[in-house]
């Protein structure tokens, strides 16, 4: 009984002093499914509209909406060149190849949301491949690094490039999602 009259005496000096008490709520499953949503898109590094344009070409497919989706997500370039080991992060992978340090099957290409095919070799331009500094920071120290490599791709570290064996499944994905709810939330 103390113990509640504490509580509530707690409470009444907040009220006083001006301090505001949250409230737990309850999250409905409108909320949940942006939710998903919006972790997706972080996770990628993604607007809006460039989410809302994958989307629609995964909806386009035969398969499974969901599945496709991340199969598409995880196939855009600035992901690859994150998943090779060629930069730490992805925003990082996103400027590297914006500045044209990429090459896609002996081209440059400039945009990140660049979608890889089978058989595509990714690899850093000679010209930064020769700047030092950047690849010993950045390339050799994750090439070192733990994290393993997807097996929908092959890495090659000595040099420094990597090719597509197949397309992304959905096992391949790493990230918690539930898919199913981005879906939900598009199909309304």
């Amino acid at each position: 009984m103390e113990r509640k009259i504490k509580e509530v005496d707690r409470k009444e000096e907040r009220k006083q002093k001006g301090m505001v008490t949250k409230r737990a709520t309850k999250l409905t499953e409108y909320g949940r499914q942006l939710l998903e949503k919006q972790k997706l898109k972080e996770t990628y590094g993604m607007r809006e509209r460039q989410f809302k344009r994958f989307f629609a070409i995964a909806r386009q497919s035969r398969e499974a909406t969901g599945e496709q989706l991340l199969s598409l997500l995880e196939r855009r370039l600035d992901n690859v060149v994150f998943r090779l080991k060629l930069a730490t992060t992805r925003n990082q992978a996103r400027q590297v190849i914006v500045h044209g340090h990429v090459i896609v099957n002996n081209t440059k290409v400039h945009s990140p949301s660049y979608l890889v095919k089978i058989n595509d070799e990714v690899s850093l331009s000679p010209a930064s491949a020769k700047k030092e500094e950047f690849v010993k920071q950045v390339v050799d120290k994750r090439g070192a690094a733990a994290a393993k490599v997807p097996d929908w791709l092959e890495h090659n570290k000595k040099d420094r490039r990597g090719k597509v064996l197949r397309f992304p499944v959905r096992a391949d994905v790493q990230i918690q999602v539930n898919e199913n709810s981005i879906v939900e939330l598009y199909s309304k």
